[in-house]
């Protein structure tokens, strides 16, 4: 029986076909697996640069594009209005890299158009100057490329390039380019090397290439696969994020880190169906996250990548929070938690009402609320501290200049008023509530077997307490997702102190794969260079991370009035409706919920439709930038980009009472904005009304 494979560019292509012509692919698709092809008219083209490639006839204007394998092995890769599948087919060339075997498609076409067009001699200063060619080569580069390696001068260069080249080889050239040494970009493919390699088996190379063709097994699947094309495409996986994922075993916690849009959210999903495919009926994975909304978020991605529901049954997806509070709650009975209001709230009364003392600058002053509250969970909830003589002990590293014996009970006897006004409300916050639920859980045994966290830089010791509880320690107990640039809590975590030690299973991914160049360029730019410390406890780095896309610059407005930002923000999004985009593809981010309301009424009052989830409405999503982790938009508006909003006042500590603290809330607030910027795919829209907010980049 005929065998046919789909190639990565087949889905998205497949899902905006008319409706009639889906229909004849599924019917050409067919008559592969009736062993009927020789009907699909399977034609040679005359000048093909591969002499694998064919074309079929779909119907009188559309044709698809395949390659063959083998004997009655063929991978479907596009279909295409007939001159554009011509064009595609004989200007294609597939290749096995000598290096990992996998198979690569190459523009041939292009290729060679690019050399013509450009300069023949090598620059005086070229790109991959420092690359020696016997290091291009032991990295999977084609030796026939080198030459016009050498005459690459700029990264626009490499970029005009970029669509010609294989995939594989291309992020080998970007690393090199963004700085990566030949060591490092090395220590990225040293998981994926075959020795041995076979370059004529084109059918082993293709089993070798998981993250562009996928082999049906049967009607099914294939079924599945073409009901939500565009879904199963998102979830193809770039070789070195399947590499992590399907790792067989890892001989304890394993942490991957890497900044906004390198797909670990994705990889932590592969690793959980991975690991619940091969677990037992009644045992159980974990998949949670920071917040509910993120857990939803989780769950929906998760049915796209699994059709199995025993797997699925296999897997529960929960918030921290919501999995804390149904521990306790099973154990001791109803409990409430106290709303950021309340704490708010709380903290401002004690500061108000609490004692005085001279700061460094000589100035009366009293602890502030954001302190406070900061030095109760980064210090006294962190380490379970529960009298003030285990208090007068405690470390307080991260937590800026050190305090006095007489500061420190006089701090004590703040917490001490809040927390036991807490207790006479019968409130919890949610750190409080994670502690409470892991120490019942230290009485039983553990729940999971295996436990995959996302979004792990943002949670709090006693969380990670709660999740260490959960999973016996052993081999794939715990598999974390984690990025220290998109730190927007106060949690500072040293994994190994709460027993869960990662060191020697940590890896790292650089390729952003969502935000393109303009847009990444400008957001890393926001973060200041500043150095961050990881769930490892050693510096990160974004040595090597880079964007695969390009597209436009972007755009930056100043107003003169809020009513004029409003005014030019309908007319943006207007015209991005206009132009097309869906409007849950839209999003805008501010800093403070009272700005969602005001922008929810005046694009509602625009006629503009307004997503409202408790109500299911579809539409623009407007949230504040906490709110859009995890989330992504096609196009992206920032508004409300001024001094005095950005950062906000209240999150920081003042300088004048201590000058480290208000550095980790400004550095805190750099992360929030860099989180916020990076949700957008391809369109950039930011503004502000008055003076900037000192957060953005000076070069704007």
């Amino acid at each position: 029986m005929a065998e046919l494979a789909l190639g990565r560019e087949f889905l998205p292509a497949y899902a905006v076909l008319p409706r009639r012509v889906q229909s004849a692919v599924v019917a050409a698709i067919g008559k592969f697996a009736e062993h009927t092809h020789a009907g699909l008219h399977l034609e040679k083209l005359a000048g093909a640069r591969d002499p694998n490639i064919r074309t079929i006839r779909i119907d009188l204007s559309y044709r698809g594009v395949v390659f063959r394998l083998g004997e009655e092995r063929y991978v479907l890769l596009n279909v295409l209005p007939h001159d554009d599948a011509n064009t595609f087919a004989v200007s294609r060339r597939f290749t096995v890299n000598q290096v990992l075997g996998v198979l690569e498609m190459r523009d041939e076409a292009g290729i060679e158009e690019f050399a013509r067009t450009e300069p023949s001699e090598p620059p005086a200063a070229g790109l991959f100057d420092r690359v020696p060619t016997t290091d291009l080569v032991r990295l999977g580069v084609d030796e026939d490329l080198v030459p016009l390696l050498r005459i690459i001068a700029t990264d626009q260069q490499l970029e005009s390039l970029a669509r010609r080249l294989p995939e594989t080889q291309l992020d080998v050239l970007r690393g090199l380019a963004s700085g990566m040494t030949v060591d490092e970009v090395w220590t990225e493919l040293a998981d994926r090397i075959v020795s041995g390699v076979d370059t004529d088996d084109l059918l082993t190379a293709a089993r070798r290439t998981p993250e562009r063709i996928t082999f049906v097994s049967g009607p099914v699947e294939l079924a599945a696969i073409l009901k939500h094309p565009f879904d199963v495409w998102r979830t193809f996986l770039h070789p070195t994020q399947r590499d992590v994922a399907y790792r067989e075993t890892y001989s304890g916690p394993a942490l991957v880190t890497g900044s906004a849009g390198t797909g670990k959210t994705v990889t932590g999903l592969h690793r959980a169906v991975f690991l619940a495919e091969r677990l037992p009926d009644g045992e159980k994975v974990l998949l949670t996250t920071f917040t509910r909304a993120l857990a939803d978020a989780l769950a929906k991605q998760l049915y796209r990548l699994t059709g199995d529901p025993a797997v699925r049954a296999r897997i529960d997806v929960i918030s921290v929070d919501k999995l804390a509070y149904e521990i306790v709650t099973r154990h001791s009975g109803k409990v409430s938690i106290a709303d950021n209001d309340i704490i708010d709230q709380l903290w401002e009364t004690a500061a108000g009402n609490g004692p005085t003392y001279l700061n460094r600058a000589g100035h009366v002053t009293n602890f502030g609320a954001a302190f406070l509250r900061h030095e109760w969970e980064q210090v006294v909830l962190a380490q379970q501290v529960t009298t003030l003589d285990a208090y007068r002990e405690a470390p307080r590293k991260g937590r800026g200049a050190g305090l006095r014996a007489t500061q420190r009970e006089q701090v004590w006897t703040v917490i001490d008023t809040v927390v036991r006004e807490l207790a006479k409300r019968r409130l919890r916050t949610h750190t409080q509530l994670a502690d409470e639920a892991s120490a019942i859980l230290r009485r039983s045994p553990a729940r999971y077997r295996h436990v995959v966290v996302d979004e792990g830089q943002d949670l709090h010791p006693a969380q990670w307490r709660l999740l260490r509880a959960l999973v016996a320690p052993g081999p794939n107990d715990m598999f974390l997702l984690a990025d220290p640039y998109q730190r927007i809590y106060d949690s500072h975590v040293s994994l190994a102190q709460l027993g869960i030690e990662v060191r020697g299973r940590t890896r790292r991914l650089t390729v952003n794969y969502r935000t393109t160049h303009e847009i990444l360029d400008l957001s890393v730019k926001i973060l200041n260079g500043d150095a961050a410390v990881g769930l490892d406890g050693q510096d990160d780095t974004l040595r090597g991370y880079r964007s695969i896309t390009r597209g436009g610059v972007p755009e930056l407005i100043a107003h003169g009035s809020r009513d004029d930002e409003h005014e030019a923000l309908i007319e943006q999004v207007g015209t991005w409706l206009d132009k097309g985009v869906e409007p849950h593809a839209i999003g805008v981010a501010v800093r403070t919920g009272q700005l969602v309301k005001t922008i929810s009424r005046i694009l509602s009052e625009a006629h503009i439709p307004v997503a409202d989830d408790k109500r299911g409405i579809d539409g623009v999503h407007v949230a504040t930038m906490h709110r859009m982790k995890g989330l992504e938009f096609q196009c992206l508006a920032v508004v409300g980009l001024e001094a005095g909003v950005l950062p906000a006042p209240n999150a920081l500590t003042s300088a004048a009472e201590d000058q480290h603290a208000h550095r980790q809330d400004l550095q805190r607030e750099r992360c929030l904005l860099f989180v916020a910027l990076t949700r957008a795919r391809d369109v950039l829209y930011l503004s502000h009304a008055g003076t900037a907010s000192p957060l953005l980049p000076v070069t704007r």
